[in-house]
């Protein structure tokens, strides 16, 4: 019986001991604090469940105009690591975030990736597609392509005017060469999970190649001459510089279009024989609307801030390839 009171004693105090210990453990998991939801999607590729990620813009929202809400900046102060990509809104508000938060390690992973100028506005592109495309850009065959080293953006940012195109999360190839930055950064934090980031860093480097596969297979189809298509804010230049089409933005050098700009862009729009026009929620779709009205079109959303990032790039690529059908 005394042995049995020891027994059900010592149980109990184990309980008591590591019950506490695991709450802990479970609250001491690493935080780390993405600006767009797709980042949220690649870390947890790589990361898994072993760190907790915050994001910044959320739902709705822009990362060019993106003000942090109060609970983030208290989220901020006690975060371990900030992921930045190149966001307009980061220019603004890393300085202040890191200054509530000197301890905060802010990882650029967009640090050495050539980035494209943005699109320029939909005359030019018409009357020059490769040449708007492939302004400053000139490899594109391979993920590696995707690097730059920092002198050469450095250069990039001060032979153009305005700020480089940051959507670079929209093409599979520039995701891959973002997959190491991101590994080696969570590696920081979380250390004793190294291994299991580079396992899964593999693995989510193969799924990206296996959907660039199928994005140029449901491409192959379709002429290239025929794989034009119209947006009002031209999010989409990586993607398609990736898969060889022409981005025609809507909106005039990052201001919605003026009465005679829009009557210029509806005219290549019927010029063109286009008849879907591509929208993103996070910007006004009056323009869209108008043109798609003097067209007899439609207007389709292309969110490029969807936090399902793979399924929503397979969705976008299956509408883009209809609206190219629709052109013949």
């Amino acid at each position: 019986m005394q042995l049995y009171k020891k027994a059900l004693a010592l149980l109990f105090l184990t309980l008591l001991v590591t019950a506490p210990l695991s709450s802990t453990a479970l609250a001491q998991k690493p935080v780390v604090f993405v600006s767009i939801l797709p980042q949220k999607y690649f870390v947890e590729q790589i990361a898994g469940d072993t760190v907790q990620v915050e994001v910044m813009v959320k739902p709705g929202a822009s990362p060019a105009t993106y003000e942090p809400l109060p609970r983030q900046m208290t989220m901020l102060a006690k975060a371990d690591m900030y992921l930045a990509i190149g966001v307009p809104f980061e220019r603004t508000w890393l300085p202040r975030i890191k200054a509530t938060n000197p301890d905060l390690a802010v990882i650029y992973i967009d640090k050495t990736l050539r980035k494209l100028p943005m699109t320029s506005n939909a005359i030019e592109v018409d009357t020059n597609p490769r040449g708007a495309l492939l302004l400053n850009f000139r490899n594109s065959k391979a993920e590696h392509d995707a690097h730059a080293s920092a002198h050469d953006q450095k250069k990039q940012v001060h032979n153009h005017e305005g700020m480089l195109d940051p959507h670079i999360w929209l093409s599979p190839r520039w995701v891959k060469a973002m997959a190491k930055p991101t590994r080696l950064a969570l590696t920081k934090v979380a250390p004793h999970h190294a291994t299991q980031y580079r396992i899964n860093t593999r693995r989510f480097t193969k799924r990206l190649d296996a959907l660039d596969k199928d994005i140029h297979a449901i491409f192959k189809a379709i002429p290239a001459e025929q794989r034009v298509f119209m947006t009002f804010h031209p999010s989409w230049g990586y993607y398609a510089m990736t898969y060889n089409l022409i981005q025609i933005p809507i909106e005039f050098e990052g201001k919605a279009p003026s009465p005679k700009d829009l009557e210029q862009i509806t005219a290549i729009a019927k010029k063109r024989n286009l008849r879907t026009i591509f929208v993103q929620p996070q910007f006004s779709q009056a323009s869209a609307k108008a043109i798609a009205g003097s067209i007899n079109g439609s207007v389709v959303t292309a969110d490029p801030l969807a936090e399902n990032w793979e399924e929503n790039l397979r969705d976008v690529s299956k509408k883009l390839a209809a609206s190219f059908i629709l052109c013949e």
